[in-house]
């Protein structure tokens, strides 16, 4: 089964990712949101400025994925990096919670690599983990928000998340995208739903134990 969304699916998404995040992009320039966070992260965390990954993206194409980094680099006497919840600073968090650590993600969204509505990019490593339902996710562009985030983001659980994404690719529309584009700006104001219960981020996807054991 294929993502549905009709004409706006496949003419009109595209095109107006593109205008939105060239528009997001000038504006936050000018303010200038995007100059004065990126002084702050190398101030503050030091080089580089930007953390950068590989990610799945539509059809499962692995893209290299930007966002400022909001942790540091400390390290223990092996030379491991220490623990999330200990890189991760006051000032990270405050990036977290502001979403301002997506904010060049903008640029994957003009370059075509994501979308500004739809799935989240998840680790390259996850892929494997999958199972045909969970796969669908890739079915679409992976958005800088989505129908997940905007439902609880990392205080909700994996397969709750999966099925939120599932959901998205099969009920994609113009209106749809819009909701969650205002929940999102809604919910990144009022600092809503960024950590799990139990961890600085959230809990690594370990597959699906569950299926593994009836097998």
């Amino acid at each position: 089964m294929k993502a549905k969304g009709g004409i706006y699916r496949r003419f009109i998404k595209r095109p107006m990712d593109f205008t939105l995040s060239l528009l997001a992009i000038i504006i936050l320039t000018i303010i200038p949101v995007l100059p004065i966070t990126a002084l702050l992260v190398k101030t503050k965390l030091g080089s580089p400025v930007l953390f950068k990954q590989q990610r799945p993206g539509l059809n499962e194409k692995v893209f290299m994925m930007y966002k400022f980094r909001t942790m540091t680099d400390e390290r223990d006497e092996n030379g491991e990096l220490l623990p999330d919840s200990v890189r991760l600073t006051k000032f990270g968090r405050f990036l977290r919670s502001t979403s301002l650590d997506e904010l060049p993600e903008l640029f994957n969204i003009l370059k075509g690599d994501m979308s500004i509505i739809g799935p989240r990019p998840l680790l390259v490593q996850y892929l494997p983990l999958y199972n045909e339902h969970q796969k669908r996710r890739h079915e679409v562009r992976p958005g800088l928000s989505g129908l997940a985030q905007v439902s609880g983001r990392n205080a909700i659980g994996w397969e709750e998340k999966f099925n939120l994404d599932v959901y998205y690719v099969d009920h994609v529309s113009f209106k749809g995208d819009w909701k969650i584009i205002l929940l999102t700006l809604k919910k990144a104001l009022i600092r809503e739903g960024i950590n799990s219960e139990t961890a600085a981020t959230m809990e690594p996807f370990k597959g699906n134990e569950k299926e593994r054991m009836e097998q």
